[in-house]
């Protein structure tokens, strides 16, 4: 069977910025026939997120991502259907989803390293189980419960970096669901600000690309910071931390403004930043949600639920065609899109 993918034209280097180019589009053949216990699916819908750049390198810095090998097929999250099976618990026809789906049109894969889904807990929106009821909806609401010790009636106020993207809109509503009383978002244009505000809740939003944002912050969180949900790292985040309060609570998700440069994850901060965390017992622990794998299942009925009763406002920006997925990576690494990025495979 002839078949479209899209593999790694090219590395952009430990510091390089990624481009379109870096990937590339080709056709191919897979089996005719599925074997026992494996299953043909169609793709619907793939994932694009920040932590892929790490895997565009031969080192990613981290145990648990493998880098994608050069000419050959790039993988992440999708969605597709079932076309054909020979695994006991998947049917034609069936839905199912699977963090390493190789970004390809049509694919023999194992039928025990695909979960099953319920389209009516998303309201037949099946590209929300890779954002919002997904990994990225995990992320932002485990990072939230295990590392933000939100209280309800505590009176914290939470900021969050990057709060336009997949996550951090996820997270910011998330953070007043379980109790903030303030929320505060920082992003990099009037509309997403706008948006945040508007939209999805949030009571105030800062353009860090306009006027001063130590000054912004502290207006707009007169009482100081409590909890800190950071996507971003760098300048940002360390104005962000010199306003937090004593025994606050930074949510270490991503450091998006650090991944083309050859640095440590997490990646130190400067001496006069440290010096505030420790002196005002700031906890800031690397964050991984692989290690909470056991609460995905009541944690992804919880995320259903807000969105079902319309409690958890939801973004996408959508690019149509695999040919596309890497302009559309291009894309998120420059901060162009708002929400999830998603790419549209087939209808």
């Amino acid at each position: 069977m002839i078949i479209q993918r899209v593999v790694l034209n090219s590395r952009p280097g430990k510091n390089g910025v990624p481009v379109a180019e870096n990937f590339r589009l080709e056709q191919s053949t897979i089996a005719d026939t599925v074997q026992a216990g494996q299953v043909r699916v169609k793709t619907l819908y793939l994932s694009v997120d920040p932590y892929m750049r790490c895997r565009m390198n031969e080192d990613t810095g981290s145990d648990y991502l493998q880098p994608w090998q050069l000419s050959q097929v790039a993988d992440g999250g999708g969605v597709g259907v079932v076309e054909e099976s020979k695994h006991d618990n998947l049917a034609k026809g069936d839905f199912v989803t699977s963090f390493t789906w190789p970004w390809q049109t049509v694919a023999i894969l194992q039928g025990s390293s695909l979960q099953k889904l319920v389209p009516q807990l998303v309201n037949g929106r099946l590209s929300y189980f890779l954002g919002a009821a997904g990994i990225t909806g995990l992320t932002a609401l485990l990072g939230v419960r295990e590392k933000g010790h939100v209280a309800v009636g505590a009176d914290q106020t939470m900021v969050v970096s990057g709060a336009a993207g997949a996550c951090g809109s996820l997270a910011g509503q998330i953070g007043r669901l379980e109790g903030c009383s303030r929320v505060v978002g920082i992003a990099g244009t009037d509309e997403k600000c706008s948006i945040l505000v508007q939209e999805m809740g949030f009571d105030a939003a800062i353009n860090y690309k306009k006027g001063n944002v130590a000054e912004q912050l502290r207006e707009l969180c007169p009482g100081g910071v409590d909890v800190y949900f950071d996507n971003v790292g760098g300048d940002i985040s360390d104005t962000v931390i010199s306003q937090m309060n004593q025994n606050s609570h930074i949510i270490l998700c991503g450091q998006i403004s650090q991944y083309n440069k050859d640095v440590p994850y997490p990646p130190p901060l400067p001496p006069d930043i440290e010096k505030i965390q420790k002196e005002r017992n700031i906890t800031r622990e690397r964050f991984l949600v692989l290690n909470y794998m056991d609460k995905q299942e009541a944690s992804i009925l919880q995320l259903c639920q807000w969105i079902q009763e319309g409690k958890l406002k939801v973004r996408e920006t959508v690019v149509e065609g695999l040919a596309n997925i890497g302009a559309a990576f291009q894309s998120m690494m420059s901060g162009g899109n708002i929400g999830k990025q998603i790419v549209s495979v087939s209808k």
